[in-house]
């Protein structure tokens, strides 16, 4: 099982040396989330708390995650990097694709991509696209990326997006991986048959392994479980090893972690204790696993 450190809710000007540290300690990943606006006041709740309240604020710093992975490419050398979720249908693909190529090539193909829809009306409204055909335009949104990143030529004629033969450059050397996060069946259902992997939310890990679990059965019932395909989790309940094994021995293939919370320190401790923690965490739990 791999080893994903998450950043998102930090201070900024941390990304770059807790990349370096995940880097030099041998983590698999880093990941970064996608939050484009903060909204006074939002239509409906927010999904993955209990009480449906957001849990940042109007001043939480939130680095576009594609730009911020381009300066923590040139910082490092192994680690991969995740984005995790791209609010993918409140924008346009090939501009994405453009993104996806450019932090692809600057950090030497380390990047993996992964969509979500927005649980925001607003977001959709702001960016000028349409709230009732989020899943769709998410599901047409990966094909026009897909072929984009290839480099060649091509045409685009869907319901949503219509392009005239054209390309990028430039495009990693092989398939960007596309993972798929959300919680909603019609969700796990896409990603079992068009996504790379999944992701889940914040959640538990019992949450955890009903998805795990629906996702393969719905690669069976569409022949897509032949195809590799990476399980991603984000458990808010396991924080030591017994609680990676127990993911472990679900199927998770990668956790995104912040060691620093387990240890009794906060968002904005100072950097050199979150890499003490993480040291602490990399001798007690990844190491063993």
């Amino acid at each position: 099982m791999d080893f994903n450190l998450t950043l998102t809710f930090n201070p900024p000007d941390q990304y770059l040396p807790l990349a370096q540290a995940a880097d030099e300690l041998g983590w698999h990943s880093v990941n970064v989330g996608d939050g484009l606006f903060f909204f006074d006041e939002t239509s409906v709740d927010y999904p993955y708390s209990d009480s449906g309240a957001r849990y940042w604020s109007a001043n939480t710093p939130f680095l576009d995650p594609l730009s911020v992975i381009c300066g923590m490419g040139a910082v490092t050398k192994n680690v991969r990097f995740l984005v995790n979720v791209l609010k993918l249908p409140v924008r346009v693909p090939l501009l994405v694709a453009k993104q996806c190529g450019t932090a692809s090539f600057l950090t030497g193909d380390r990047v993996s991509l992964g969509v979500g829809l927005s649980p925001w009306p607003e977001d959709f409204e702001i960016c000028g696209s349409d709230w009732k055909t989020r899943g769709k335009r998410c599901e047409e949104s990966i094909e026009v990326i897909r072929k984009a990143l290839t480099g060649d030529m091509f045409e685009h004629h869907g319901r949503f997006y219509d392009n005239p033969n054209l390309s990028i450059n430039p495009v990693p050397s092989a398939p960007m991986p596309i993972v798929i996060g959300g919680t909603a069946e019609p969700v796990l259902k896409r990603a079992a048959r068009i996504a790379d992997g999944f992701v889940s939310p914040n959640t538990t890990a019992d949450k955890i392994d009903e998805m795990v679990k629906k996702i393969h059965a719905y690669r069976k019932e569409y022949g897509t479980d032949n195809r590799p395909f990476r399980m991603i989790s984000v458990a808010v309940d396991a924080f030591d090893l017994d609680g990676h094994k127990k993911l472990q021995d679900m199927g998770i293939d990668e956790c995104c972690d912040m060691p620093w919370m387990y240890y009794g320190h906060r968002f904005n401790s100072p950097v050199d204790v979150k890499i003490e923690s993480m040291k602490k965490f990399t001798d007690e739990v990844i190491a063993k696993l």
